[in-house]
């Protein structure tokens, strides 16, 4: 490893560092300077570190990291409540709002359009199966799922 290598392999690390500590801490109340402060970058130096490695920049990771941990908890069948504050949010109405900009419908409404696939899912699995596999495979004819492909 040479001389110029070296530095870039050390920063590297301790900016994967920072996103690991995002990673394990999203729900906890942290903020760019924490963060920074966990790879020992000043806080200017480690946004500008952090979005040219992972093209965002650490607080838009944070909000995709708990808006992500939010869909999973809300498919799970948390309350909108419980997954706000499971998430590191403080304010429902702010987390409502990003994760509706976000997602594109509010968290209620992924929460029951999860649930209404769900059980379509439940009720006919094969035409969630697209037609051209399940004929490949044989599962059209004397199917077992009692339904009739559409």
């Amino acid at each position: 490893m040479t001389k110029e290598e070296y530095p870039k392999v050390y920063l590297y690390r301790r900016v994967v560092q920072a996103k690991l500590f995002i990673d394990s801490n999203y729900a906890d109340k942290i903020d760019v300077d924490n963060i920074s402060d966990e790879a020992y970058f000043s806080k200017f130096h480690f946004i500008r570190l952090f979005k040219s490695i992972y093209g965002k920049t650490p607080h838009q990771y944070l909000k995709s990291v708990r808006i992500e941990k939010a869909q999973h908890l809300l498919k799970k069948g948390l309350s909108v409540t419980e997954v706000c504050s499971s998430v590191g949010f403080d304010s429902l109405s702010s987390f409502s709002g990003l994760f509706k900009r976000m997602i594109g419908e509010s968290p209620s409404a992924y929460s029951k359009n999860y649930r209404k696939t769900f059980s379509e899912i439940r009720k006919r699995p094969l035409a969630f199966i697209p037609s051209c596999y399940a004929s490949q495979h044989g599962w059209t004819e004397n199917s077992n799922f009692e339904e009739v492909v559409e």
